[in-house]
């Protein structure tokens, strides 16, 4: 007798007025998906405050993975989420054909949306990325999230595309990473003629400010590492607080500090492997971070009361203020 789905506990309207972390995808030895690790991940994620889950993004290596691999993942997050909140599944693949094969494969495994942007590789304009997307979209039957990330796809979602598709209802909005502000409140002027149409930054350095400017949510990768100082960034904003999500901003300017230290997919996951998630281990070409950069991620999230290394050991332990 197959077990009855768990009920849903969320809704889009609330889900996308928050923060929704590009989790990271932990990786075992081997380099296979560790479900072990995406359950403590999420649990930590929703203590602080997350209101969904956007996993196989940049932050969860979702172009790197196989596709069995990204089978694993979402089943595993849509599991441990168990309907808490939504799970959104990227399918940022350079073409259409493979686009649609993991738009299909994330819906039959779980995730409530996906998310999507320019194809890339080739040179596209703005036709063949209207093309592109809507015939993902209707290739997966859910609904889906806009992703504009041009320093990855190198090709810009501009707000007159981004106008069109938002016709379809099945476009929930966008997440813009861009960290170009003037395309932002252009991509915010889309609300004028859709009210539910939302816009999240995915740019942490930009975030007290764009949602000041009437951003709707945040989808910052530095929320592996501190959910719960990006939640209370988005509350301080939502209420209308400047001089505490002032003051919070600096505080996620400084912790952003890690992606000084070594490119930001090893700094999140050596930063989560000392909270006792992962074993900080990236996808293939990229390496961990070595002991010298640990050292210096340490002193980072100290300055934050967020992890510490245990002595001697080398092995990861939680402060109290996990997730703070």
């Amino acid at each position: 007798m197959t077990a009855a789905a768990p009920s849903r506990r969320w809704t889009w309207d609330g889900a996308l007025v928050g923060v929704v972390p590009p989790a990271i995808s932990p990786l075992d030895a081997a380099r296979e998906i560790d479900e072990g690790a995406i359950t403590l991940l999420v649990e930590h994620l929703l203590r602080g405050g997350s209101s969904g889950l956007f996993v196989l993004g940049g932050c969860g290596e979702g172009a790197w993975l196989t596709a069995r691999q990204r089978g694993v993942v979402i089943g595993a997050f849509a599991r441990a989420a168990a309907a808490r909140v939504p799970v959104l599944a990227g399918v940022m693949l350079p073409a259409t054909g493979p686009a649609v094969e993991a738009a299909r494969q994330a819906a039959g495994d779980g995730a409530d949306a996906i998310v999507v942007g320019s194809p890339y590789y080739f040179g596209v304009d703005a036709a063949t990325q209207r093309r592109h997307i809507e015939t993902v979209i209707e290739a997966a039957g859910l609904p889906a999230l806009l992703y504009n990330i041009p320093q990855c796809t190198h090709h810009l979602l501009s707000p007159t595309t981004v106008t069109e598709l938002s016709h379809d209802s099945r476009v929930l909005g966008i997440k813009d990473s861009a960290g170009d502000f003037v395309a932002f409140q252009a991509f915010l002027a889309v609300k004028a003629t859709r009210a539910d149409f939302r816009v999240l930054q995915g740019h942490e350095r930009l975030s007290a400010a764009s949602l000041r400017m009437g951003g709707d949510g945040l989808v910052p990768g530095i929320a592996n590492v501190a959910p719960t100082l990006m939640t209370e960034l988005q509350e301080a904003a939502t209420r209308g607080d400047a001089a505490a999500s002032t003051k919070l901003q600096a505080a996620v300017n400084d912790l952003c500090g890690i992606y000084d230290v070594v490119h930001f997919l090893p700094a999140l996951k050596a930063s989560c492997q000392m909270f006792g998630i992962g074993n900080g281990v990236p996808s293939l070409p990229l390496l961990p971070a070595i002991e010298a950069e640990r050292r210096a991620i340490a002193a980072i999230l100290a300055r934050h009361g967020l992890g510490r290394v245990a002595a001697g050991r080398g092995e990861a332990r939680a402060t109290a203020r996990i997730g703070a």
